[in-house]
């Protein structure tokens, strides 16, 4: 049988999706989306106004709209993404269930443009729909890493694929904000560069995305096929039998509660880190946030993260994936103690980004190859599922313990340093990992019995 693994068109394509699909979520998601439906809200009903009264569920203000909208989202990315990760290991439709969920993402972001004036709810329910579309397509997109991929090259184009999304998302941030400064000068509103931003990042994913569908090619279904009105019956079905499955290889399963907690810890940083820096180089010294500055911090990040990956990819080579996370989450748990205890100019709060960054690249692409090799062949884009939303529907826990310890003590450094208690568990919990004999029970060679790295 023909090896149809580590084809360079099919890895280029791969490593292109990447590329295209971090700029929405580097601007639209992170950045632009937020400021701007918040704006829209508050105007149309002031600050703490009341947009939608879900009765016991509590009140959606103009405030919590935004957190409101993504909450949502992961909650029903919780019961989505394992299903049609179940569906797609049981048919051939995994390049087509990617494409589709790509392109309504696409569409369904660059619908935002037209979002101005008091239609910011129809905003909410676009965005909505592009980040569980956004997630649903990176189910697929992972597994396609063990199709195009053997176990020694994972490692490596797996933290690639990182890399171009960091790049990707940088340049297009970085242009959009300079659309967004010289608004006026180039004739336009700040809403409606904005808005134009948002587009920009929405057509570079699906455009980008073209050559990722026109590369990589459709691997036929190993289980038969399947009369389209009981896929959603095999989907549930598949969804236990794989829970089951994980629940028996207890190294891998082991691995994913790691994941669970150190990546909650990384997550937690990166959403709270401008807030935390803006509170205690600014606000509790009585000056007004540097917005721009806190712009640079995130730039900073974003560049060291691309850095992060492809060195830290090298370092992987020489003491391997899982000694290399354990390093990472050693300097992550170093961060927050830095954070906590010396922070105290902007010239250290941009070398704590460098030091984010080049950490944060690092952990989530050795993680996903690492992980990549613990399952079953045949179950990919299942165990990605499960895997996609051990990455997203679990980030509220660190955001919990960060609220409630800024509430009862009023100190965002302490804060900060409570969660060291996710980098600490998640770094214990993978160093009684033997990821060899995790390799082994899913049926999958080590890197280095499949092949010297190069």
């Amino acid at each position: 049988m023909k090896n149809d693994k580590n084809d360079r068109r099919e890895i280029f394509g791969w490593l292109v999706y990447d590329w295209a699909n971090s700029a929405f979520y580097t601007t639209v998601v992170t950045v632009i989306a937020g400021q701007y439906l918040t704006g829209l809200a508050q105007a149309d009903v002031g600050i703490g106004g009341s947009v939608l009264n879900l009765g016991p569920f509590g009140t959606v203000t103009s405030d919590n709209l935004f957190t409101s909208t993504l909450g949502v989202s992961i909650f029903l990315q919780v019961f989505l993404l394992p299903v049609l990760g179940a569906i797609a290991d049981f048919t051939n439709l995994k390049k087509r269930l990617m494409a589709a969920f790509c392109y309504i993402g696409v569409v369904s972001s660059s619908l935002l443009f037209f979002v101005a004036g008091d239609n910011y709810l129809w905003g909410c329910l676009f965005l909505l729909i592009a980040n569980i579309c956004f997630a649903a397509a990176n189910v697929f997109y992972n597994a396609f890493l063990i199709d195009i991929t053997s176990e020694d090259k994972r490692d490596k184009i797996s933290s690639y694929g990182y890399a171009s999304g960091y790049l990707s998302g940088v340049i297009v941030l970085i242009t959009n904000l300079a659309v967004i400064g010289f608004a006026e000068e180039l004739g336009m509103t700040k809403s409606t560069a904005a808005r134009v931003s948002m587009l920009v990042a929405s057509l570079w994913w699906g455009l980008f995305a073209l050559i990722t569908f026109t590369s990589l090619r459709s691997r036929g279904p190993e289980k038969g096929s399947v009369p389209a009105r009981k896929l959603l019956t095999v989907g549930f079905t598949e969804v236990f039998k794989t829970l089951k499955e994980l629940y028996g290889l207890k190294y891998t399963f082991l691995f994913l509660i790691a994941y669970l907690f150190y990546n909650d810890g990384i997550q937690t940083v990166i959403l709270n880190s401008s807030v935390f820096i803006s509170q205690e180089l600014f606000v509790l010294r009585g000056l007004e946030t540097d917005q721009s500055f806190l712009i640079i911090i995130f730039i900073i990040a974003q560049v060291s993260a691309l850095i992060g990956a492809l060195v830290f990819e090298r370092v992987s080579r020489f003491i391997g994936a899982k000694r290399t996370i354990l390093v990472s989450l050693a300097i992550w748990c170093a961060i927050v103690i830095f954070a906590y205890g010396f922070l105290e100019t902007k010239i250290q709060a941009m070398v704590m980004a460098g030091f984010i960054g080049l950490v944060l690249g690092s952990a989530q692409a050795l993680s996903r190859s690492l992980y990549s090799q613990m399952i079953p062949k045949e179950r990919e884009s299942a165990f990605f599922g499960l895997y996609e939303i051990s990455e997203k529907g679990t980030s509220w826990l660190g955001n919990l313990v960060f609220a409630i310890v800024v509430g009862s003590t009023g100190s965002y450094r302490q804060a900060i340093l409570a969660l060291i208690f996710f980098f600490v568990t998640g770094f214990v919990l993978l160093l009684i990992t033997n990821t060899t004999k995790a390799i082994h029970a899913a049926g999958n060679l080590t890197p280095a019995e499949a092949g010297e790295p190069h």
